[in-house]
């Protein structure tokens, strides 16, 4: 499928609001000006719709770049947030480009991680993306005392001559808070307008910052007039090289802070005051490249309607809930991209397959769509269980830590609790976290729209918002089925404590099973040999219950009814092992016995095998997982303190296609027999499933 669509079409549907300014836009003439309302030449009959290589300063017209030729784009992410919406930008330059992209991405450790995993599972064809540890460059900014929320990552764009390999000459510099509402290579023919001396292509500054005028005493740094802003930046990079960027920028930047002190606009105070006394090396660039959206600008003057915007930039703290007169049409353009499902982006340019790279550090791939092209060798179409062999195979566009988290332990008993959920169990987070102070790692199975939706519900409920030390890993959408295992194994790799509680997301630990937990691994040694502590799981058939605050209030509900052990009237096998009734009586820990279909909820060692991607939806997910560990030889520890007690639901999708199927059933059977047998070959034991 390809996307050719203007960001009028884009915005379409999103309310009544929004559409009626868009058609207004579409059939006015506008007329384009820079921040001092002057006309930019050639722009002043330019339609709403824009062409394929847009106009120079002049007015000439410019040659789009070859469909092959890649666009080189670099940005500075620091940080979860950063990380969050430079996603956003992502996609907005992705819908409308037609060009190969190589993004150098400036980042610091939490970024690499999350972004290497992001693309790695984005296969995004015709894309390469380069990392750059922030760390090897933040000696050369560090020195520089500034004021700007940034902090010393506001600065490193300053560095990007020195950090981006040689041989690149040119490059895109973008802020992670822009949307792009155009193809990203009308900015790029710009480069070809620029002149001999002039190496920084820059969009002028659309407050009164560095006029002085905002309050007494008010003392910006050195600017032209009003100053430029480098939220968009068009480098060139060899210019830079030869004028000795690093010497230059520094030598004013120490004489600047004689006086100044800090800078208040991280890099923006220093590339202004550069080209202060440098006029030069700027390229003047059209406003509608960089309107700029911070509650003191006068980005309206930059158009005459609202129409032919290139970018905006969220240029303030506040973000989306800047002033602005046209505030609610920018929130929409930008929300659009926000909720758009990254997933169809994954769209092979037509024309322009021929493989490339960028280099040393590349990670992009030129797969296209979400399963490897080698497994149609692997697995017929005509397989009546293609639907559930796939699954293994599809590559899960994955977000880790998508809010902060922030979680250091030394201690050597130290456990995370670990879960995934969809979005109809997102309720079930806030109890979860009440029972259970200690690092939890989940993983959620969510389209773009609902991961806005989980955001807002993170941020807008007070004891989770504070919560710093709960992970949340976003795996986007994709298939029929709910990828159970793959879900449990995205939230297992990201844990950094020495052990692990695997339990399911509709479960309420006793509210002092963390601590009990911590006291009690040390005493049974559980980093000697393998070892699996079994938390024996009850269940309640009541929406409403007075969760046992005891072991001995435990045992008095299951007395008369109002608690059973878990899934005792349907499922009794699956956690009869357990010894329920040895339990009531317990007061040390017992081991028991492996049996067939037995999934107990443990605690377990960090390096615990992975679970079998063969299993999605319902059924044998954990079960096959157990069997695993019997084959390793792991014993099984029964705690005689401990308990986890399941809140009821309504059924789960999948559950309901096993019950009403018999496709489903059948399918699941061979699966089961091809992992018994499977198992049996790789630890030479005979497990063979029970029906």
């Amino acid at each position: 499928m390809v996307f050719d669509l203007s960001w009028r079409e884009v915005l379409m549907g999103q309310d009544s609001k929004a559409q009626s300014v868009n058609v207004k836009s579409v059939e006015g003439v506008l007329t384009l000006k820079n921040s001092r309302g002057q006309s930019i030449p050639g722009t002043e009959n330019m339609k709403g719709e824009s062409t394929a290589g847009g106009e120079g300063n002049d007015g000439i017209p410019l040659e789009s770049p070859s469909k092959c030729e890649v666009i080189d784009v670099a940005i500075v992410c620091a940080g979860h947030n950063s990380s969050r919406s430079v996603v956003t930008l992502i996609k907005s330059v992705l819908f409308y480009r037609k060009n190969p992209l190589h993004l150098h991405l400036i980042v610091d450790s939490k970024a690499h991680l999350i972004l290497r995993t992001l693309f790695n599972t984005w296969h995004i064809p015709q894309m390469d993306v380069s990392f750059y540890l922030a760390d090897n460059l933040v000696p050369e900014v560090n020195w520089v005392p500034n004021k700007h929320y940034s902090g010393v990552y506001g600065l490193l764009k300053l560095t990007l001559p020195r950090a981006l390999p040689s041989s690149l000459e040119k490059v895109i510099v973008l802020d992670t808070d822009v949307t792009f509402a155009t193809d990203i290579a009308q900015l790029w023919t710009l480069f070809a307008k620029m002149g001999p001396s002039q190496t920084l292509g820059l969009v002028e500054n659309q407050s009164d910052w560095y006029l002085g005028k905002l309050w007494k005493n008010h003392r910006p740094w050195p600017a032209l007039g009003r100053g430029y802003n480098t939220g968009v930046i068009l480098m060139s990079l060899s210019k830079l090289r030869k004028m000795n960027w690093p010497h230059l920028w520094r030598m004013i930047a120490e004489r600047d802070l004689e006086t100044m002190l800090s800078t208040s606009l991280a890099d923006q105070d220093i590339f202004n005051a550069v080209i202060t006394q440098n006029p030069h090396i700027l390229f003047e660039i059209p406003c509608q490249w960089n309107v700029q959206l911070s509650d003191n600008t006068r980005s309206e003057s930059c158009y005459t309607e609202v129409t032919d915007l290139k970018i905006i930039h969220w240029n303030s703290p506040k973000k989306l809930r800047v002033k602005n007169k046209h505030a609610e049409f920018f929130r929409n353009l930008h929300l659009t991209f926000l909720e758009y499902d990254g997933n169809l982006l994954r769209r092979e340019l037509f024309g322009c397959t021929a493989n490339y790279t960028g280099g040393a550090g590349t990670t992009g791939s030129l797969q296209v769509g979400v399963v490897p092209t080698n497994v149609e060798e692997q697995i017929s179409e005509d397989d009546q269980c293609y639907e559930f062999r796939i699954v293994k195979f599809i590559k899960y566009r994955t977000h880790l830590f998508y809010l902060d988290f922030e979680y250091e332990s030394e201690d050597e008993a130290d456990v995370t609790l670990v879960s995934q959920l969809s979005m109809d169990r997102l309720q079930m987070i806030e109890s979860l976290a009440n029972h259970w102070e200690g690092p939890i790692s989940l993983a959620l199975y969510m389209s773009d729209t609902e991961a806005q939706q989980f955001l807002s519900f993170v941020l807008s409920c007070e004891p989770l918002a504070q919560r710093k030390n709960i992970g949340y890993h976003i795996v986007y959408k994709e298939g029929s089925l709910y990828p159970v295992n793959f879900l449990r194994n995205v939230a297992l790799r990201q844990v950094t404590t020495p052990f692990v509680f695997l339990i399911d997301i509709d479960f309420l630990p006793m509210l002092a099973l963390y601590p009990y937990l911590k006291r009690v691994i040390p005493n049974l040694r559980m980093d000697e040999g393998n070892k699996a502590l079994v938390v024996p799981a009850f269940e309640s058939l009541r929406y409403r219950l007075n969760f046992p605050k005891s072991k001995a209030e435990l045992l008095k509900m299951l007395d008369v009814g109002d608690l059973f052990t878990f899934r005792y009237h349907v499922w009794a096998k699956g956690h009869l092992p357990t010894d329920f009734t040895k339990w009531r009586s317990a007061t040390t820990p017992y081991r028991v016995n492996w049996e067939p279909d037995f999934e107990p909820y443990l605690v377990l060692r960090r390096d615990v095998p992975e679970f079998d991607l063969r299993f999605a939806g319902f059924g044998w997910n954990k079960v096959s997982h157990i069997m695993e560990l019997e084959a390793q030889g792991y014993q099984f520890i029964v705690l005689p303190n401990g308990y986890i007690v399941h809140t009821p639901h309504s059924p789960s999708l999948d559950i309901a296609k096993y019950r009403s199927n018999p496709l489903y059933k059948r399918c699941l059977d061979t699966l089961k027999k091809e992992f018994a047998d499977d198992i049996s070959k790789k630890y030479g034991k005979t497990f063979a499933p029970e029906k």
